[in-house]
């Protein structure tokens, strides 16, 4: 098989089941510079770990130019996990990955080309020479995947840390430090960096996550693990629809959907102790995070917890009740289709006469797609930042009739 550059494998990638849109790509200059970085560092046949590759770019990249003796892949979010598939896919099929399956009993049937999708921690990181990372947003999840490699790695592993410049901060390199006895940022190109990280150390203190504190205001015990928005905090916009919570109904099936640590579920079910409740969320953390919340504070045995992305994976008309607090970015920009999205697939799950809760940034024009995808909306109340809305499902016809 003739060697392929990282050219032909961007080309094919594409961000679905994602958000897509001409402004959106699925691979940034930072996949690039960590694989040309690995090129000159990494010896061919190394067991390579990766961490933070939103839609395949760094793994399928290193399948196509690295040579590995094996890849696995830790992705927080469940739709990352599937675009790697997708993508691995359409490349394997265009010739663009080498077929490591072929050779396998039943041809490899059901085994993905040369990559293995893990959690963080011992699975993915034992053994691994290097570790190939896009930085995250957030510190507190930078600490826990910097302990991870520290705690679970080869002992002479290098750690690859990249990330847009503008995104970058010298804090980072101090929480690199706290786990390495080495870390080397290396010279920008093409306004992302690569900082380089050896020698782990304090791989036996005990796992600090998730976090769990007291948010007094709620008497309630939130837990966070480090890539979850807002950490232990209770963030303005569900702080705003809480305040909405006595005029709820009690449903017979409540979802809290896009969940993170699992407030608005908490609180719900603390309300409404005869709903069955269910967290959902695309991110591995928040529904890890969601998960120990209820465990935390009682509630483990009335809240479901699901990782999925959309409510996929739920039937049509099966909710009476859905409260939303949709994010506002998709990846570092600003963009509605995330949003868009979650609402679209309220309207497919809730039964009907089925109730939408929503609270959302007033500047973003969320009214038309409630109405158009679930049904009559109202406003029930606005503050300076936020909109929150009622909207119900039709009781008959499609939602978008």
């Amino acid at each position: 098989m003739a060697p392929h550059t990282l050219e032909d494998v961007f080309s094919a990638l594409r961000r679905r089941p994602d958000v897509e849109a001409p402004n959106l790509q699925a691979w940034d200059a930072t996949d690039r510079l960590l694989l040309e970085t690995a090129a000159e560092l990494v010896p061919g046949g190394s067991t390579i770990a990766v961490i933070g590759d939103r839609y395949g770019a760094l793994t399928l990249g290193a399948l196509a130019t690295l040579g590995p003796g094996a890849v696995r892949v830790h992705q927080d979010l469940v739709t990352g996990e599937r675009a790697l598939r997708l993508n691995a896919a359409a490349l394997r099929s265009a010739g663009l990955l080498p077929d490591t399956t072929a050779g396998m009993p039943d041809g490899g049937a059901g085994k993905e080309p040369g990559f293995t999708q893990v959690p963080l921690g011992p699975e993915l990181l034992a053994g691994a020479g290097a570790v190939l990372l896009q930085l995250p947003k957030t510190l507190a999840e930078l600490d826990e995947i910097a302990a991870a490699v520290a705690r679970y790695a080869a002992p002479d592993a290098t750690l690859l840390a990249g990330g847009r410049v503008k995104h970058m901060s010298l804090s980072m390199n101090a929480v690199l430090e706290r786990h390495f006895r080495s870390v080397r940022p290396q010279l920008a190109k093409q306004k992302s960096r690569v900082i380089l990280a050896d020698g782990p150390q304090g791989s036996g203190e005990p796992e600090r996550f998730p976090v769990v504190e007291h948010l007094t205001e709620l008497d309630l015990r939130v837990a966070a693990h480090g890539a979850v928005f807002a950490g232990t905090k209770l963030d303005i916009g569900t702080r705003f629809l809480l305040t909405f919570l006595p005029n709820i109904k009690a449903a017979r099936h409540a979802v809290d959907l896009g969940c993170g640590t699992g407030i608005l579920a908490a609180m719900y079910a603390r309300q409404h102790p005869g709903s069955q409740v269910t967290a959902t969320d695309q991110s591995a953390a928040a529904v890890a995070s969601a998960q120990a919340t209820a465990q935390a504070n009682g509630l483990a045995g009335r809240i479901t917890v699901l990782q999925d992305d959309a409510l996929s994976t739920m039937p049509d008309g099966s909710v009476d009740l859905v409260l939303l607090n949709p994010p506002f970015h998709v990846g570092a920009g600003v963009h509605a289709g995330a949003g868009l999205k979650m609402i679209e697939a309220a309207g497919r799950v809730l039964a009907p006469n089925g109730e939408l809760w929503t609270v959302y940034n007033r500047h973003l024009p969320y009214l038309p797609a409630l109405e158009r995808h679930v049904g009559p909306t109202v406003v029930k109340g606005r503050n300076p930042k936020f909109t929150v809305t009622l909207s119900t499902r039709r009781s008959t016809g499609p939602a978008g009739a």
